[in-house]
């Protein structure tokens, strides 16, 4: 039978137990340390380290620089990587956010750690590096392959998301990406 001391002690031990277990996740975050420097590859500042210990352990550093989105589509991204098992507290989602599209928005000059290097040479390609490249890292356009239908989709839908060149320029870039990244 339960002595009046083993239950106060009882009533007392669980709810500090329970918080010295949540103080031990907390300083085992990644959030802790999310001022720190340049992980790898990755620029530094404010949720770079959440970014260089969640994100990288499934995705490699050119996955940031080739999606190259604004604030609310990085963070519909961190939602989805989130229901995907990526650890990242609720208290973390916002830096990590900011540092995205701080480092890795559109228009921002991708960290030369993280350039793959230049496309083929070729008529087009310095309209692919000049448009395309206002979003999307080289390397994801090095690494597609598509038919001409499906850069000809492809350029319809970045149109219509804001990509700039029109007319004569679009036909020259989707002539230039199925040339050289032509379904094979």
């Amino acid at each position: 039978m339960r002595t009046a001391h083993s239950r106060v002690l009882a009533a007392f031990a669980t709810p500090v137990l329970k918080g010295l277990i949540l103080a031990a996740l907390l300083a085992c975050s990644p959030a802790q340390a999310q001022h720190g420097p340049a992980v790898g590859p990755l620029p530094g500042g404010e949720g770079s380290d959440i970014v260089g210990v969640v994100c990288t352990q499934c995705h490699a550093p050119n996955a940031f620089t080739q999606l190259r989105q604004g604030p609310s589509a990085w963070r519909a991204q961190v939602h989805d990587m989130i229901l995907r098992g990526a650890q990242v507290g609720p208290a973390e989602i916002e830096p990590v956010v900011k540092y995205l599209a701080t480092h890795f928005g559109p228009g921002i000059n991708v960290p030369a750690a993280l350039l793959p290097g230049r496309l083929p040479e070729g008529a087009g390609r310095d309209l692919v590096e000049q448009n395309c490249g206002l979003c999307h890292a080289m390397d994801r356009i090095a690494s597609a392959r598509h038919s001409a239908r499906e850069w000809d989709a492809i350029m319809a839908r970045m149109t219509v998301l804001g990509q700039p060149a029109a007319g004569d320029e679009a036909r020259r870039i989707t002539a230039y990406l199925n040339e050289h990244f032509g379904a094979r």
